[in-house]
């Protein structure tokens, strides 16, 4: 991953926003949830350090990665086991969404390009020449009415 790569992902997860924070309540995800709702695994963290934020969007061109887009934002402690977390993010109908997430490593909330990483919906290339933002087109995913499985593996410089 390039250097614009990294800053830019990290530029797309916007501080304000009309999303609603939340918190991982995996229960909404479970047997017994009907949903709609997406499981999110994210797999890779390179360490057990820092802050991990996984934010949910509309899968349209114009909400995608745009700020003030986000719908859920889920920003928590980062505590993987065997490298991995679980994430449940509702969503409010059957329809397109994209999940970005950002691994702040020293959880300071600025951006270290040579430290920390993040990830999209459907794992889709990141390099200099889409500058950390895939299209739409490559991160949306179809969330049906039930619990949606996604995985998403990080990756850092």
């Amino acid at each position: 991953m390039g250097l614009m790569s990294v800053a830019t992902l990290f530029a797309a997860a916007p501080a304000l926003a009309h999303g609603e924070e939340i918190t991982n309540d995996l229960a909404r995800c479970g047997t017994e949830a009907h949903g709609p709702a997406v499981l999110v695994d994210v797999r890779g963290f390179a360490a057990a350090t820092g802050r991990v934020r996984v934010q949910s969007y509309p899968g349209t061109r114009s909400a995608w990665l745009a700020k003030g887009e986000w719908l859920n934002r889920i920003d928590t402690a980062v505590k993987p086991s065997n490298g991995a977390m679980r994430f449940c993010l509702p969503v409010p109908e059957p329809g397109r969404y994209g999940i970005a997430v950002r691994h702040d490593r020293d959880g300071n909330g600025k951006t270290d390009i040579s430290r920390d990483g993040g990830g999209f919906s459907n794992n889709p290339s990141i390099n200099i020449f889409n500058l950390g933002k895939p299209s739409v087109d490559k991160a949306a995913f179809y969330a049906g009415p039930g619990v949606t499985r996604i995985t998403i593996n990080l990756k850092y410089m």
